[in-house]
């Protein structure tokens, strides 16, 4: 299953969201694959700071368990001051409908 998905960050914050992403934690990494999810990646659209997230997981229900785990909510933290979030750190992020896809 695939996953579509779109963030945003705060002005001037590109290199940094980029920095902290390719220094992405072991943990966090073992997290995502622990939690179903493969072939993970982030765009960016430079003009509006819009991230657009894709990633394949194996089950919804056991990717949306990844959300509670302490590793995971500590990156929100981590993230938490360039870009826009929720008021529990989560990132602000909505979810694409995906219109077209071909193997």
């Amino acid at each position: 299953m695939i996953k579509g998905f779109k963030m945003k960050l705060y002005p001037g914050q590109e290199a940094e969201y980029e920095k902290r992403h390719n220094e992405l934690w072991p943990q966090m990494q073992d997290m995502i694959h622990e939690h179903g999810g493969k072939n993970y990646t982030i765009f960016l659209d430079r003009e509006t700071l819009t991230l657009f997230g894709y990633i394949e997981i194996e089950d919804e229900e056991l990717w949306a368990k990844g959300a509670d785990t302490a590793i995971n909510r500590k990156w929100w933290d981590f993230m938490a001051d360039i870009m826009e979030t929720n008021s529990d750190n989560s990132p602000v992020s909505v979810d694409l409908k995906t219109v077209f896809h071909l193997d």
